[in-house]
């Protein structure tokens, strides 16, 4: 149905007449006519009738007003709209789970204090996964674990390894000792077999997995002990026995997609980087002493 001709039927159901309701929208009343007959065609229904000499609505003509004013008002709000939403901009970002609960709500309130209706889709996977998926564009922005001496991406923070156990269970008294660790490109896989080794520890690798979350489930059961740095291990208790091979500490960086559609540049994330550890400094330091 033709929008103009809706308004010129709720023009006649305001004026009562054809003729103040061609003024009314600036058209003849042979063109009002025709939308009328035009309208009646659509709905194959008698929308007028006549009563003496006069025009009225008919029972269909009074049921077709309440929608035809429902149409042209989402008509014009849709409009108003579109022509008054501000641009959003879509950022892509790429995080680990070992980070979903610590680094990244603080990285999410940042990108929005800088656009102002951004659109942010989330993509949790191993820091191995996010780097792929930066390196053949479908991530604009993501939060690795950086390889040990590199110099990649933009510091966010560092992070001390820690063993996890529960204490309701007590694995690490187990023989051999069963452990659950990151899969072979993380830093903690490497660390951990070649502490074990140079210790002549008997141990069992019970799994090995890209998902923080997985191995805090597995922890918890009882099933093994892990290793995981102090950003990873949520509620999980930090497991001191000096038998246990030290862990090493870590560096959680910024690195972003480097292709023209990307959204942010090396200078956003310097600048962002630079924020969230400020900002981190200052949550730190304003937790509760206990």
């Amino acid at each position: 149905m033709d929008i103009d001709a809706l308004r010129s039927f709720l023009a006649f159901v305001e004026t009562g007449s054809f003729t103040r309701a061609a003024k009314q929208v600036n058209r003849t009343q042979s063109a009002i006519s025709m939308q009328m007959k035009k309208l009646e065609q659509d709905v194959n229904k008698s929308l007028f009738e006549k009563q003496g000499r006069l025009l009225s609505l008919s029972y269909d003509g009074q049921v077709f007003a309440r929608y035809a004013k429902q149409l042209v008002q989402l008509h014009d709000d849709t409009l108003l709209q579109m022509n008054t939403a501000k641009p959003t901009t879509l950022l892509r970002l790429g995080c680990p789970d070992d980070y979903a609960e610590s680094v990244l709500p603080t990285l999410v309130k940042l990108l929005h204090t800088q656009f102002t209706n951004l659109d942010l889709q989330i993509n949790c996977t191993p820091s191995n996964r996010v780097k792929l998926m930066i390196d053949s564009g479908h991530l604009d922005l993501g939060v690795i674990t950086r390889s040990p001496d590199s110099e990649e991406g933009y510091m966010l923070e560092s992070a001390q390894g820690f063993w996890v156990y529960s204490p309701q269970h007590q694995a690490q008294q187990l023989q051999p000792l069963p452990i659950a660790i990151f899969q072979r490109d993380c830093r903690f896989h490497q660390a951990t077999l070649e502490g074990l080794h140079k210790q002549s520890r008997d141990f069992k690798i019970i799994a090995c997995c890209g998902s923080a979350c997985a191995l805090k489930g597995i922890v918890k059961s009882g099933i093994a002990i892990s290793a995981m740095n102090e950003l990873s291990i949520g509620d999980l208790p930090k497991l001191i026995d000096s038998n246990l091979p030290k862990l090493p500490t870590t560096d959680v960086v910024l690195v972003r997609a480097n292709n023209q559609q990307n959204p942010v540049s090396d200078v956003f994330c310097a600048d962002l980087s630079q924020q969230y550890r400020t900002n981190h400094r200052r949550d730190i330091n304003t937790q509760p002493i206990v």
